[in-house]
């Protein structure tokens, strides 16, 4: 969370930081949600998967909370200037924060699909990129806690990476629906995981252009690094040298 000024009102202090405290607390939640969604996915762990789950309400409560702080907040104090910028960030970002906790729900609840499956091929590619995700919230969480728009930076340019894994995925799996229809309705839970998984990279970005913007009261100009060509990607059969049949 960007950090803020003293002020004449202290109340005014007082409810700002309880603004702070309230988004790093749902930060926090969808952390942990996360975490939860890819320990289901990948040790196939049903509880795991519904802890995930059970605690999308809880989420969903905090964003309610948030909204009707601020909405109290700008009507009282009228904030200015960074107070503003700070405050309607704060505001944005509690929605991909919510965003963030929906995609581990879902995932979640394709895990609990998934193991009526048997998986004959390896999940390291999906694990790579959860890790990679995981690593990118803790940070952008991180980064609103302690005002800090280098880290944010960081996240910003790091998205590609999930993007890249994203793709390689993608190709993979069709892949494996294209030489065996058993395949096709794991794979295509899969797919829909790793697409989770990748929008939930893209929300940590939001909310690092979010931070930048509050801190430095410009945004990021350039554009948004990305790695993803799923759109547009031509996928073959594997060759008998490549291990297809």
């Amino acid at each position: 969370m960007p950090g803020t000024t003293d002020h004449i009102v202290k109340s005014y202090d007082n409810e700002l930081k309880r603004l702070a405290a309230l988004i790093t607390s749902m930060g926090g939640m969808v952390e942990s949600q996360v975490a939860l969604a890819c320990r289901a996915i990948l040790d196939r762990d049903t509880e795991a998967a519904d802890r995930a789950v059970a605690a999308d309400p809880q989420v969903d409560a905090l964003e309610r909370e948030v909204e009707q702080f601020v909405i109290r907040l700008v009507a009282l104090r009228q904030p200015m200037a960074q107070d503003l910028r700070l405050i309607i960030a704060s505001l944005k970002m509690t929605g991909d924060l919510e965003r963030i906790g929906d995609y581990a729900a879902n995932v979640a609840k394709r895990s609990r699909v998934l193991q009526q499956f048997p998986m004959p091929y390896t999940l390291s590619g999906l694990a790579h990129m959860s890790r990679l995700v995981q690593e990118n919230l803790k940070l952008i969480i991180d980064a609103i806690g302690e005002a800090d728009a280098e880290k944010a930076l960081q996240v910003w340019r790091s998205d590609a990476a999930i993007d890249e894994i994203y793709d390689a995925l993608f190709r993979e799996l069709i892949t494996y629906m294209m030489e065996d229809p058993r395949n096709i309705t794991p794979c295509t839970h899969l797919l829909f995981i790793a697409k989770n998984l990748e929008r939930i990279g893209d929300h940590a970005t939001n909310i690092a252009e979010l931070i930048y913007y509050a801190d430095k009261g410009e945004p990021l100009i350039d554009s948004r690094p990305k790695g993803d060509s799923s759109s547009s990607a031509v996928v073959r059969p594997r060759t008998a040298e490549e291990g297809g049949r």
